[in-house]
């Protein structure tokens, strides 16, 4: 018998790697290899966000998911974390801070806290808009009525509409609430629909896209107060397959269109409806920026804090049926900044894949 025999405690110490001690210095390793595992797509995504190039379609498209890449930066900081290793956790940071950064971007536009010179005390005029593409017309009418009537909605508009949906919509009673009507019905998307408590005249069209984006000029009155307002419905083409082009040239027109202040300044603007485009595109970012008289346009989404607040897809649809996917903003309302927002609301609307978007705005009085 060895004198280590006699004495356990002076037994010499096992080999290095075996045991609790291996496995206490493996796990911060595979912590770290899964928070950058978790990484690799986050950092992917974020410097096609990061740089504003036109992007192909595939990038274009998954651009529009960006709000969710936060919660994967979130899971990688956790693991980063528990790996202990600091070329992890400052990757991580440094992802996850650009995540918040685009989610709730401090450059988002805003409206002017005062309104305008002439938007004083009681002087502007209140108007709840709302918007819905109507999936070719099969929206449910009668929800629509009863959004427009519950809500006090003085101005709706409406894409991909038909014949058959605004028959329905008539039978509901939307006349009777909203009698001012221009509208251009078709069976192939392009259609669209302006709905409203004021009288309206039509503006014109933009030209060189392929479904309707119809500008009209409003009339508000209200309390003895009356205001101007020029409502474009938007409709521009998805970005898919080879018309990656032709939706960056929808938005391109409707930047120009912005851009052309009318003879006694920038007016009361909004654009409302189906843009096909996020706040993460930078194609659409462009459109905000090209204000009139170069200020910045407010999306009043964005500006509510409601990019995780998805207006499509509602229930699945072509060409990923059966796919769940992560809701997305792309219907929009765009205001000039001197015009105030409130009560930004998300409705689904059974019978369409788009979700009603609605806000109540605060149109600067005119004189």
């Amino acid at each position: 018998m060895t004198d280590a025999d006699r004495n356990p405690s002076e037994r010499p110490p096992a080999p290095p790697g075996r045991g609790a001690g291996a496995s206490k210095h493996g796990r911060p390793f595979v912590w770290q290899l899964l928070a950058f595992a978790v990484l690799l797509p986050v950092a992917s995504l974020s410097i096609f966000r990061a740089v504003p190039a036109e992007w192909p379609t595939p990038v274009v498209q998954l651009l529009s998911f960006t709000p969710w890449m936060v919660i994967p930066a979130i899971a990688a900081m956790a693991l980063a974390l528990l790996s202990r290793r600091v070329l992890a956790m400052a990757a991580a940071a440094v992802l996850l801070a650009a995540q918040l950064f685009w989610l709730w971007p401090p450059d988002a536009g805003r409206a002017d806290a005062g309104g305008s010179s002439a938007d004083t005390a009681g002087s502007s005029v209140p108007l709840t808009a709302m918007n819905i593409n109507s999936r070719f017309g099969q929206a449910d009418a009668a929800e629509i009525v009863r959004l427009v009537r519950e809500n006090g909605v003085g101005l709706l508009t409406v894409q991909e509409h038909t014949q058959a949906l605004e028959d329905r919509l008539e039978a509901e009673g939307l006349g009777r609430l909203l009698p001012h009507r221009i509208s251009s019905p078709t069976d192939d998307g392009a259609g669209s629909a302006t709905y409203s408590k004021y009288e309206m005249q039509a503006v014109g069209l933009v030209p060189d896209t392929p479904f309707q984006i119809r500008t009209v000029r409003l009339q508000l009155q209200d309390a003895g107060h009356g205001a101007t307002l020029e409502v474009t419905n938007v409709h521009a083409l998805p970005p898919v397959d080879v018309r990656v082009g032709q939706w960056r040239s929808d938005l391109a027109a409707l930047g120009r269109l912005l851009g052309r202040a009318g003879p006694s300044g920038p007016g009361n603007r909004l654009l409302i409806g189906d843009f096909n485009a996020t706040y993460d595109h930078a194609e659409f970012r462009s459109v905000l920026d090209g204000g009139p008289g170069g200020r910045k346009m407010v999306d009043v989404g964005t500006a509510s804090g409601g990019r995780l607040m998805p207006t499509w897809p509602m229930e699945p649809t072509w060409p990923m049926e059966g796919i769940p996917l992560p809701g997305i903003v792309i219907d929009h309302l765009v205001t000039t900044p001197h015009i105030r927002n409130s009560g930004y609301a998300v409705h689904r609307i059974p019978g369409t894949d788009h979700a009603a978007v609605m806000a109540t705005l605060s149109v600067p009085a005119a004189g």
